[in-house]
């Protein structure tokens, strides 16, 4: 019988954003729930998360973001997963994202934000519903 890998999920801050304790919380939460963790720290260029997953060989990335900067972190990094031909990892997000930036940010790309307040089960839930391993057979 073989044994399946965990899914691995990095969890980045990008910028100049400094707070990130829901980021903490987030990594926490779904170590608990069974999936690897990498989590990169503060003040990340999107460059330097797109090197992480692809040298974790992660299988998506939640970029959590409160600094008003989410427009143009998310679509960076989704534009250089596409140029280093890793654009099958799936990238979500949360933080303070405005509601009418949403949509936008899901037609480039984002497959999913979590706002403040968003129970850590959805999260869990979203993962294990549409994260698949990038792991080969």
């Amino acid at each position: 019988m073989t044994q399946e890998r965990r899914l691995r999920i990095l969890i980045g801050k990008a910028g100049l954003d400094g707070h990130d304790r829901g980021a903490k919380i987030i990594a926490r939460l779904l170590r608990d729930s069974g999936f690897e963790v990498i989590y990169t720290g503060l003040h990340n260029t999107p460059e330097m998360i797109v090197e992480t997953a692809i040298e974790e060989d992660v299988d998506a990335i939640g970029i959590s973001i409160l600094s008003g900067a989410h427009n143009h972190i998310f679509l960076e990094i989704i534009e250089r997963l596409n140029d280093k031909e890793a654009g099958d990892i799936p990238v979500f997000g949360g933080g303070v994202i405005p509601p009418d930036d949403m949509p936008g940010l899901r037609e480039k790309g984002v497959k999913v934000i979590f706002g403040p307040g968003t129970p850590g089960a959805d999260i869990v839930e979203w993962i294990r519903k549409n994260v698949k391993s990038r792991a080969p057979l």
